[in-house]
């Protein structure tokens, strides 16, 4: 792991980030069209040369301050109602002026490939699309880039949100968005920052990842690649900084010129596969979380876990990680965070059995320990054949429903039924949940499906259920004396037990004995 850390401290990357100019500058998720959270402290910052005074005005506040010595300032705004559209104006040597700037509620859009996926691919696209005319919904999509170290921008601007602008934007973040825009009524800024296919590692800053021993096993797997490639990756990324600075003065010559814009020689090749880079842990929060910090906002809904289903257990403490990690960095306490349950996928087996994809269900289940958090169950929109269900917009129902009892206090039903506890007696285990609302119901069928049982030689078999007014029954004429019961505990379970308000029960299970991803690491 060493070589790892080493990485980290030396590598140099000069990007267009890094070119600063003597006028105020700030990074782009400032700009048109944005929204700035309301009811709280709003922090706006760039760089100036320093001393300069720089004073920002919106809304009748004027606030000034100085830039640093490194170049760099901050001015906080206080906190403002919702409403707009307003100018927000940015005046040091230069002035900037950023129009159709709107107050309202802010969240940050993250994950993986089910938050990636775009409206165009998503169920009943070309009506969605069609109808996605919301002046008060403004969406900012951070391109995909990794980066050895944490970056001060990125690349995106703030789009109204029309039929122009949605198609490519995440779906599971518009629907979530045009739910809370819906309910709240005043405007909704969308943070997409999300790359298919990615750990939860590549989104966290180093500090957990190197002071939790547990996360340590995830440096080794990147320890031998970076002793081997360290100096080589490197040195290609202070080529493409070299690269990138002549491309900048080319571009400047050859515009003064009058002459065609052309690359002043190949790019560098890098030493790696390109594939592997968004997987390397840090490197996404570095260029696609980094960037937007400490933007105001209400919170983050994410979507992710498959990538690292495969490490089910480990996920118990790095998911939790990860939204300490952010929230740390952002400083605005236990903002709220709501994520999804990973879907169904797969073929469904003959017999129930151990499975990875419930154990990392399971890990997320767990993570409602943590302080204002809310999660989607999602076991029931999943497709055998398609990692990535194109029913977002349910998904974006769900996220919506636990944003407002987490984050606006709303008393609703926001969640489907949770395992609470269970007792065994008279050769049946009498299952107890949360979030039950006015009461059970089974859909496509008579009584509930997807629960398995166990006596003391740990074998489970489908079991039968019925609903017995708070409680559910689960039995087995082949399992006398039960001790465990599970439910949903397969990639792709046959289960269909609902609450009155048309949620999911999560699945779940009473033991506790060890999984199939209780040793990887």
């Amino acid at each position: 792991m060493k070589g790892f850390i080493v990485f980290f401290a030396v590598v140099i990357s000069i990007t267009w980030a890094d070119f600063v100019s003597a006028d105020v500058s700030m990074p782009s998720v400032f700009g048109e069209n944005m929204v700035l959270q309301r009811d709280i402290e709003v922090t706006v910052w760039g760089q100036a040369d320093p001393g300069e005074h720089v004073t920002v005005t919106v809304a009748g506040q004027d606030v000034s301050t100085r830039a640093k010595s490194d170049s760099t300032w901050k001015a906080v705004l206080e906190p403002m109602n919702a409403g707009g559209p307003y100018d927000v104006t940015v005046s040091g040597k230069n002035t900037l002026i950023f129009s159709n700037v709107m107050v309202g509620e802010v969240w940050v859009c993250s994950g993986q490939s089910n938050m990636e996926m775009m409206v165009q691919h998503c169920l009943n696209a070309p009506e969605e699309v069609a109808a996605a005319d919301h002046p008060m919904i403004r969406l900012f999509q951070v391109k995909n880039t990794v980066s050895p170290r944490p970056q001060r921008d990125c690349e995106a601007e703030w789009n109204i949100c029309r039929p122009s602008t949605v198609g490519n934007f995440s779906a599971a973040g518009y629907y979530f968005g045009r739910e809370i825009q819906r309910e709240i009524d005043v405007p909704v800024g969308l943070i997409h920052s999300s790359w298919g296919g990615t750990t939860a590692e590549t989104w966290m800053s180093i500090l957990p990842l190197t002071s939790d021993p547990e996360f340590r096993f995830i440096l080794y797997r990147w320890d031998d690649l970076m002793k081997e490639k360290s100096p080589e990756i490197v040195t290609y990324f202070n080529d493409m900084g070299a690269w990138h600075e002549d491309l900048y003065h080319q571009l400047y010559a050859d515009m003064f010129d009058d002459k065609p814009i052309v690359p002043p020689r190949p790019a560098p090749e890098s030493p790696v596969p390109i594939m592997w880079l968004p997987h390397v842990p840090t490197w996404l929060y570095n260029g696609m979380i980094a960037p937007i910090i400490p933007y105001a906002i209400r919170g983050v809904v994410w979507y992710q876990g498959e990538s690292n289903a495969g490490r089910g257990y480990q996920y118990r403490r790095l998911f939790p990680a990860l939204i300490e990690d952010w929230r740390r960095a952002w400083g605005q306490g236990d903002f709220p965070f709501v994520f999804t349950q990973i879907s169904s996928y797969g073929q469904r087996g003959s017999e129930p059995d151990g499975s990875a994809w419930a154990e990392l269900r399971e890990a997320q289940l767990m993570t409602l320990d943590v302080p204002n958090t809310a999660m989607a169950v999602t076991i029931d929109i999943g497709e055998a054949d398609d990692i990535h269900p194109k029913n977002k917009r349910e998904v974006g129902r769900r996220l919506a429903l636990g944003a407002l009892h987490t984050a606006y206090g709303r008393d609703i039903v926001y969640s489907g039924p949770i395992y609470e506890s269970v007792s065994f007696r008279d050769g049946c285990g009498y299952i107890s949940f949360t979030h039950i609302g006015s009461g059970f119901v089974v859909r496509t069928g008579e009584s509930p499906r997807g629960f398995t049982i166990a006596g003391k030689d740990s074998v489970f078999v489908r079991a039968r259920a019925m609903i017995m007014g708070s409680e559910v029954a689960v039995w087995s004429d082949d399992v006398p004396d039960p001790i465990a019961v599970r439910y949903g505990w397969e990639m792709n379970p046959d289960c269909n037990l609902y609450n009155r308000d048309g949620l999911p029960a999560s699945p779940f299970r009473t033991d506790d004995w060890p999984g199939v991803t209780a040793n990887k690491k």
